[in-house]
C-alpha cells in the first residue's frame, strides 16, 4: 500500500477512529512523564494526531501536529484549536532541523512500510534539538499486513520487530533509550520507548 493510498483511507475512517478510540488510558500519562523530561515551555511534535484528542490536546499550547490526513486533522481543528497543525508525510517533515525539544508517535510510525523506518528515525533526530527526546511506540514482533475492513477501510501495518526498531532508534543517534508498557488507545497493553537524542 503506497503513501497515497494510506492517505486516502485515513481520510475515510478517521472519524471512525475517533468515535472508537478511547481518549484516556496509562499512555497519556506517560506524555506527563515526557514533558518532565523537557526544558521549560518546550515546543513539542506530535506524528499521526488524528483528531488530536489522545496525544495533542495532553501537549502544551502551540505543539505542532502533522498528519498525513486532511480529514484527521479537520477533526483535531475541533479538539484542539491552540495547536499548530500541518498535512504532511512522516517521511519528509516540513521542520528545519533541530528546532522541536521532543516528539511523541503514537501508534504512527506501524503505518509506514518497515523499509522506511530508518528513514523516519533519522527525520525526527534531524528536527530534535540535540538532547532532545522522542515518544514512540514499540512493535512486540515483525509484520506486514494490510488489514481488511480495518474501522471501515483497509490499513497498512508494518514494523521489522522490536530488537531492529531499538537498533534503528540508536542508529539514528538515540543513544538513551528506556521502554515502559501502557494501555493503548484500543485497550491493550504496548511498550513505549523513551528515546533520547545524542548532544
Amino acid at each position: 500500500m503506497d503513501r497515497t493510498e494510506i492517505r486516502h483511507q485515513w481520510d475515510k475512517i478517521s472519524e471512525t477512529y475517533a468515535q472508537r478510540r478511547d481518549p484516556d488510558g496509562s499512555d497519556t500519562e506517560l506524555i506527563g512523564e515526557l514533558l518532565e523530561r523537557l526544558p521549560p515551555d518546550p515546543r513539542v511534535l506530535d506524528i499521526g494526531p488524528g483528531d488530536g484528542a489522545r496525544t495533542l490536546a495532553n501537549l502544551p499550547a502551540g505543539s505542532i501536529g502533522v498528519d498525513i490526513s486532511r480529514r484527521g486533522l479537520e477533526l483535531a481543528t475541533g479538539t484542539v484549536s491552540d495547536a499548530v497543525l500541518v498535512q504532511a508525510d512522516m517521511t519528509h517533515l516540513p521542520l528545519v532541523a533541530g528546532t522541536v525539544d521532543g516528539i511523541t508517535a503514537y501508534h504512527a510510525v506501524f503505518h509506514v512500510s518497515r523499509t522506511e523506518h530508518p528513514t523516519v528515525y533519522r527525520e525526527f533526530a534531524r528536527v530534535l534539538r540535540p538532547g532532545g527526546w522522542l515518544l514512540v511506540t514499540l512493535p512486540g514482533s515483525r509484520f506486514e499486513t494490510i488489514r481488511e475492513n480495518w474501522m471501515g477501510g483497509s490499513m497498512l501495518f508494518s514494523a521489522p520487530g522490536r530488537k531492529a526498531t531499538l537498533n534503528q532508534l540508536r542508529d539514528a543517534g538515540f543513544g538513551n533509550v528506556q521502554t515502559e508498557i501502557a494501555t493503548d488507545p484500543l485497550g491493550s497493553s504496548t511498550e513505549f520507548a523513551f528515546a533520547q537524542l545524542d548532544s
